[in-house]
């Protein structure tokens, strides 16, 4: 496999037996994101086809024009009636991971979904949730939102706490339910830094692995609107767009549009991920947190303090200003905070930049809006999808630049979808990514694409795709021909069947994975569940699907066995029977070991 000479250089041990600058490598994701993007193909297809998820507040959320008037002064009123939102934040199985009812019904809503989506991420990495138990597997997430804790008080009072009150909403249980559902004994905390909360937890992780506290680690954020106060209060201080679209860069930027989402990160030391043969979306090469300090007031951001957190990442990333392609800004959309933040990425990465390889900047908030805690692990996604594909998708609602902003330099803003430019020297492509919380915390993290030969040949295939971008898949296992069988499992029958229709859907598609490979992930690479499961064996991806339809339709055909544990039925404390035994060469005479298989040996069953 190759690895570039960046690479090696990010990877290198600094300063005796330190590795302060390993690299760090991303080797999964799960998200949870408006408009139906609950995978990173989807989120990326959305990104590309310039969507603006932007809709009114849906009335399961509140009443939008109960509490809507348009004169700002109005007490307890909002201004703002939109927001981007996330569809069935309300269901959840909480069977699947070991909770009870009761308890699941205490749970912020925000604990449920960082649960789903570091799970998803997992599998999406190709590592099985449930072996990670009593590893130094870590977990860092950031959250601020309080709305279901506020939604509570008002409309259950005190009479409604009961004993699952506080592991259901204090922001440590996130991190911790994770670790505690999955055995995880590594490092585990939340982070709350306001909207720079995920982008830290990103930061945090890197540094537990250098450290060698974990061996992986899971990072990232959520971010969910169930009660009016946050936006009331965001309208008071005037820091919402009054049209409901924000728009970054833009002369008539006037503020954010508030947004829900989710997104969790895998992350291992790319020494390891290499030596694992891992799938690898990005590599991260260093990054930088700050505060701003005594500037012009809590909420007012530095451009010194910026300046100075470009230039601790760069030298954190072992890279030169000019080596950034492109970074995805903080890029709020506010009258204030869009020029510093551009003045700052002037100042800095401007800096002896050629006319001909402008820095490309962008903001997804313009797409989805400014999702708080998880805006910088969504910023993250974004400008890792942009290395590995190549291409600079649109920032929306910009008709003129804003003119408080120098644009005297070498920069650009996509306003449509454009090839990012490979560099001409040859060197691998880099991103940078931004995010400011509102307290004053900073921080800036600067990826590289992934070594060559890193991730799927079927994905490298798909870049520039105007369909989209197919799930990675993982060309290492050896083609050979004859059949191969497919395991899938489930918790329930339910969700079998859609997992069932998953995988069909997928050999299906566009760009199906080669049948051992699926194999190979299905069997190895997964969690095996024995409530409800299912094997179809074909020498294709058209034979797996097809027997995989005839499953969906009720039909049995030969390669296909459908089977699980009756749950009700087991004895209790019995472990799993034997399938089947191969003796090997020790068949000496007849009957040679039949004791074991006796119930009473003792010799396991």
């Amino acid at each position: 496999m190759t690895v570039r000479p960046s690479t090696v250089r990010a990877a290198a041990v600094v300063g005796g037996n330190a590795p302060m600058h390993e690299a760090i490598a991303m080797v999964g994701a799960g998200c949870r994101f408006p408009r139906g993007a609950d995978a990173l193909p989807e989120f990326w297809r959305l990104l590309r086809t310039g969507t603006d998820a932007i809709e009114e507040v849906p009335p399961e959320r509140w009443d939008v024009d109960r509490y809507y008037d348009p004169d700002p002064r109005r007490r307890g009123a909002m201004y703002s009636r939109w927001g981007s939102f996330l569809a069935g934040v309300d269901r959840f199985d909480p069977a699947f991971f070991g909770i009870a009812p009761r308890e699941a019904h205490e749970m912020d809503p925000q604990q449920r979904l960082l649960l789903e989506v570091a799970w998803e991420a997992l599998e999406d990495a190709g590592q099985s949730p449930t072996a990670l138990a009593g590893t130094r597997a870590a977990v860092f997430t950031g959250v601020i939102g309080m709305d279901y804790t506020l939604l509570h008080a008002r409309q259950a009072g005190l009479d409604g706490i009961g004993a699952w009150y506080a592991s259901g909403r204090e922001f440590s249980f996130g991190p911790g339910r994770i670790s505690h559902v999955l055995g995880l004994q590594g490092p585990s905390m939340s982070v709350n830094t306001a909207c720079s909360s995920s982008l830290v937890a990103v930061h945090l992780a890197c540094q537990s692995l250098r450290a060698r506290e974990a061996d992986i680690a899971l990072a990232g954020g959520v971010n969910l609107i169930l009660s009016p106060e946050l936006s009331i209060f965001l309208c008071k201080v005037r820091a919402m767009s009054s049209d409901g679209r924000c728009k970054p860069f833009d002369a008539a930027a006037d503020g954010i549009v508030r947004g829900e989402g989710c997104a969790v990160v895998v992350l291992k030391r790319l020494s390891d991920a290499l030596a694992d043969g891992d799938d690898i979306l990005a590599v991260i090469r260093g990054s930088a947190v700050n505060h701003d300090g005594a500037s012009a007031g809590l909420t007012v951001p530095s451009g010194a303090a910026q300046q100075r957190l470009l230039t601790d990442a760069l030298a954190a990333a072992g890279a030169a200003p000019t080596d950034i392609d492109y970074v995805e800004a903080h890029g709020t959309g506010t009258p204030l905070g869009d020029p510093i933040e551009v003045g700052a990425l002037r100042t800095v990465l401007g800096a002896g930049r050629p006319e001909h390889r402008p820095l490309a900047i962008g903001s997804l908030k313009s797409n989805f809006g400014h999702m708080d805690a998880a805006a910088g692990v969504a910023g993250l996604l974004k400008a890792a999808l942009i290395l590995r594909y190549g291409q600079l998708p649109a920032t929306l609602h910009i008709r003129e630049r804003n003119p408080r902003i120098r644009w005297d330099w070498p920069v650009t803003v996509p306003t449509e979808l454009t090839p990012l430019p490979a560099a001409d020297d040859g060197r691998p492509r880099l991103a940078g990514i931004s995010a400011f919380g509102l307290s004053g915390t900073n921080a800036h993290v600067i990826i590289e694409a992934a070594p060559e030969g890193a991730w799927g040949a079927t994905a490298r295939a798909a870049e520039g795709n105007t369909a989209g971008a197919p799930e990675r898949s993982r060309p290492r296992v050896p083609e050979r021909p004859g059949p191969v069988l497919l395991p899938i499992s489930a918790r329930d029958g339910a969700a079998l069947t859609a997992l069932a229709r998953s995988y069909r859907d997928r050999l299906t598609g566009e760009a199906p994975p080669a049948p051992r490979d699926l194999a190979h992930t299905a069997g190895v690479r997964r969690a095996h569940h024995a409530e409800h499961r299912l094997a179809v064996t074909g020498g294709s991806t058209a034979e797996l699907a097809s027997k995989l339809g005839a499953f969906l339709d009720g039909e049995a055909p030969q390669g296909l066995s459908t089977g699980g544990r009756d749950l009700e039925n087991d004895g209790a404390g019995e472990g799993p029977g034997i399938v089947l035994a191969f003796s090997g060469q020790g068949a000496q005479w007849p009957g040679m070991a039949r004791e074991l298989l006796a119930p009473d040996s003792g010799q396991g069953g």
